[in-house]
């Protein structure tokens, strides 16, 4: 090391003492979330959530700014270079587990330079396809997607986005040969999936729910581990033939490395008795969504393995990096 970076070494870790020092204080003053998506979607919605019962519980303000961009890697990379205070905190998603390997000139390594604090909320995604699939069930479909090589298309909010690595998930499981195609932003991806302009399409079961019931597509499984409790009559895919398949909209909460352990420690705490009480539970069921919480200790290793997961689906799907 450098004389001048083993100054700078020192003086990270002596700031980060004194931080530390006054840990039992914090917060005492307004605390920022980075979302690194736009208004409006799921990580939005449920993060703005938790903040609330953050403010109640902590008897401070919690400040929810958007930073989308890049497939999350602009407002990524703001936490990752903000002071490591408490001060500033990201919202975390499996799409950032994802960009560790997809995107190849990111400007920060999201294991080296923030440190996951805890999990929030968890959902289901749930497969679907256009009623002119003739495929009733993940058997046939696989069977179809192998006879026709190439001819079913599936939509998705973006390259590395969570439905498009659902669809190379399942192509690493199945063997089936579907078409990525990708939209800017889920709406587009919806629309066409009712018009029938591709085939197949992953989405939240909230969103999708009625759409199934209508009829206006055909629901082919669920992504979590045990059946969604919103679409009790539809398969996970595991169970339909897919083994091994998980995948959730999960999100979480990082903070800068060398944030003060007692702060980190505090946050995990406070994050994980707001996401428990029944009244959140309650609201989060009503959003198709369920509580997650793990200690700092697991969550940082559920995180490791979320990297290490997309690191293999994208390595064996073949999946070019962005840049």
């Amino acid at each position: 090391m450098t004389p001048m970076r083993h100054i700078a070494a020192l003086l990270l870790v002596v700031a980060a003492a004194a931080t530390g020092a006054r840990a039992d204080d914090y917060p005492a003053r307004p605390v920022k979330i980075i979302v690194p998506f736009g208004p409006g979607g799921p990580a939005d919605v449920f993060a703005r959530t938790v903040a609330a019962e953050l403010q109640k519980s902590m008897k401070q303000t919690f400040v929810m700014e958007n930073r989308p961009g890049a497939g999350t890697t602009i407002g990524t990379d703001t936490v990752a270079k903000a002071a490591p205070d408490g001060y500033t905190l990201l919202v975390l998603s499996g799409t950032q587990t994802v960009n560790e390997t997809l995107y190849g000139k990111r400007p920060y390594q999201l294991m080296r330079d923030l440190v996951p604090i805890a999990p929030m909320v968890d959902t289901d995604l749930v497969m679907v396809v256009h009623p002119s699939v003739p495929a009733k069930n993940l058997s046939e479909l696989v069977a179809l997607a192998k006879a026709k090589p190439g001819t079913l298309n599936y939509g998705s909010s973006g390259i590395g986005s969570n439905y498009h690595m659902a669809g190379e998930l399942l192509k690493a499981l199945t063997g089936a040969d579907i078409v990525h195609v990708p939209y800017k932003g889920s709406t587009g991806a919806r629309n066409d999936i009712l018009s029938g302009q591709i085939q197949i399409l992953f989405d939240s079961v909230p969103t999708m729910k009625e759409t199934i019931k209508s009829g206006m597509v055909r629901a082919i499984g669920t992504t979590g581990l045990k059946r969604d409790g919103q679409l009790p009559d539809v398969p996970t895919l595991d169970e339909a033939g897919a083994k091994g398949f998980q995948h959730t909209l999960w999100l979480g909460i990082m903070a800068p490395a060398g944030t003060p352990r007692p702060i980190v420690d505090r946050l995990n705490k406070e994050i994980t008795t707001a996401v428990n009480q029944p009244s959140f539970k309650q609201a989060l069921e009503k959003q198709g969504a369920v509580p997650l919480s793990m200690s700092l200790a697991e969550f940082q290793a559920f995180v490791q393995a979320q990297v290490d997961k997309w690191a293999k689906v994208i390595k064996d799907n073949k999946i070019a990096p962005i840049n």
